[in-house]
């Protein structure tokens, strides 16, 4: 092949590979979408299972700081009735034995979970992976489901697997992982809403 073909060909090759990346830049934009916007539509869900008499739910990621190294809090949520402070959602990551599980932890304001939601997890099918399962249960009598078991504990019970939270068979890492969230959004909560509750009365009670 001649001087002038190769450089046809590497021409037309270059015009190819240009054309694939364009498309799919296009391709990963229109699923990043789709993808960014199911994540919304799921969290609004989660956040009015969390608390259904909510009307509406305000951001306040960064207010609340994480009292636990190993769980991290990635957003907050305050939930309102009206213009009234009701709960707040905070959506934690600590590591598991598949990697990072997300939870869900809703705290009302006079200190009781209201309820948990295990959003994203990684770990191991029909072992740790029972934790997010609706169908795996912890109390089979009761239908009680491992996440379900938080609903209505208040901030200072001492939420120790094996003591006060019943363990998913074989994954006490993940039962762990899922308790250390919990137990460090309520606790983190339970403090905001203190300061909240100081500021909004500096001279308290006389």
């Amino acid at each position: 092949m001649n001087v002038k073909g190769m450089l046809r060909l590497g021409l037309t090759l270059a015009l190819f590979a240009t054309a694939a990346c364009v498309g799919l830049a296009f391709v990963y934009t229109g699923t990043a979408q789709v993808i960014a916007e199911r994540q919304r539509t799921d969290l609004d869900a989660a956040l009015r299972d969390l608390f259904p008499d909510a009307d509406s739910f305000t951001d306040i990621t960064g207010t609340i700081q994480s009292p636990d190294p190993l769980v991290i809090f990635e957003s907050q949520y305050a939930a309102l009735r009206g213009q009234d402070l009701i709960g707040v959602a905070i959506r934690s990551s600590r590591g598991s034995y598949g990697g990072p599980i997300k939870v869900l932890t809703g705290i009302e304001t006079g200190g009781r979970i209201s309820r948990v939601r295990i959003l994203e997890h990684s770990d191991t099918p029909g072992l740790g992976a029972n934790a997010a399962s609706p169908a795996y249960f912890v109390d089979k009598a009761a239908k009680l489901t491992f996440y379900g078991q938080f609903s209505g504990k208040t901030v200072s019970d001492p939420f120790e697997v094996k003591n006060d939270v019943a363990a998913v068979t074989a994954s006490t890492i993940t039962s762990e992982a899922v308790t250390d969230s919990v137990r460090a959004a309520g606790s983190a909560a339970s403090a905001w809403f203190s300061a909240e509750e100081v500021a909004k009365n500096p001279g308290g009670s006389r």
